[in-house]
């Protein structure tokens, strides 16, 4: 070999800060029953506890030869020894994805661990972020326990490593998915066509109506050729109604609904009866 190790260690100088918590890219060089053996240029091979490199199940996840990142702990120690975390690495590691899929405005995977004040704990890649519970879902729940224990898909909304605080929201996620399906079922709907739908919810002014992922307003004056004075006197939430799309506005992509446009109107009715009295009159009086 003809540069010495000391001129190896100058050059290595050059590329890795030596200061703890520095990230540095290794190759495991040895494994025995307590410590992984890495090399990664420095003064002296720095080992790292066996335990930080075992899976859930209690496996090695490494091998001799692997290419590992690691973080700096202590450079010799006084002992000849180098001090490496595998964990901190990891955790670094985390965060930089958290930062891509932050900036990104993707969708990442996590576990809802717990419930605590105003919210759910959500462990992502070993970081703990906070779901507040007004973001959990698109409307409120009536049982969020069931949500414990669950993985989902969140975006994240609030990013600070310096605090550690990481904030996730589920319903960002569930409101992009409801727009792409939205933006598909408007395309197959059109003003006059006659689907069922569900009551989702009654105001004074009308109810809103599931079309089976869009809602659609079947307002109050629309709902019975008789008067009404409330949704209430004519439906219940949860109850399933034809309607017909009486109009739709492409520039709010608003669906107006009616359930009288499929009924016969009764002025007509009365219509042609006042027309028949009329010609029934006519006819007496050319009869004398």
């Amino acid at each position: 070999m003809s540069e010495s190790f000391a001129e190896l260690f100058e050059e290595s100088l050059k590329t890795v800060e030596l200061k703890s918590g520095s990230i540095i890219t290794g190759v495991v060089v040895d494994i025995d029953s307590e410590w992984v053996t890495v090399h990664a240029g420095l003064k002296s091979e720095g080992i790292i506890q066996r335990s930080e490199f075992l899976n859930e199940k209690g496996e090695l996840e490494i091998e001799i030869g692997a290419t590992v990142r690691v973080a700096m702990e202590s450079v010799d120690d006084g002992f000849g020894e180098t001090k490496l975390s595998r964990e901190k690495a990891k955790r670094n590691e985390s965060w930089e994805v958290l930062e891509k899929v932050y900036e990104d405005q993707e969708v990442i995977e996590g576990y809802i661990s717990g419930r605590v004040k105003g919210g759910f704990t959500v462990e992502i890649r070993d970081i703990r972020a906070f779901l507040p519970g007004s973001l959990v879902d698109v409307r409120p729940l009536r049982d969020n326990e069931t949500l414990e224990g669950q993985t989902l898909e969140f975006k994240v909304i609030k990013l600070d490593q310096k605090r550690n605080n990481v904030v996730v929201s589920r319903r960002a996620v569930l409101e992009a998915e409801n727009s792409v399906e939205r933006d598909e079922l408007l395309k197959n709907l059109q003003e006059g066509h006659e689907l069922k739908g569900i009551v989702k919810n009654l105001t004074d002014y009308g109810a809103f109506v599931d079309l089976g992922g869009i809602d659609g307003l079947l307002h109050v004056t629309d709902m019975s050729w008789k008067r009404v004075s409330h949704p209430s006197q004519v439906l219940n939430v949860g109850e399933t109604v034809k309607v017909q799309i009486v109009k739709i506005n492409p520039d709010t992509q608003r669906i107006s609904l009616g359930m009288k446009q499929l009924l016969s109107d009764p002025w007509d009715g009365v219509n042609a009866k006042n027309c028949c009295r009329i010609c029934r009159k006519a006819n007496r009086s050319k009869a004398w």
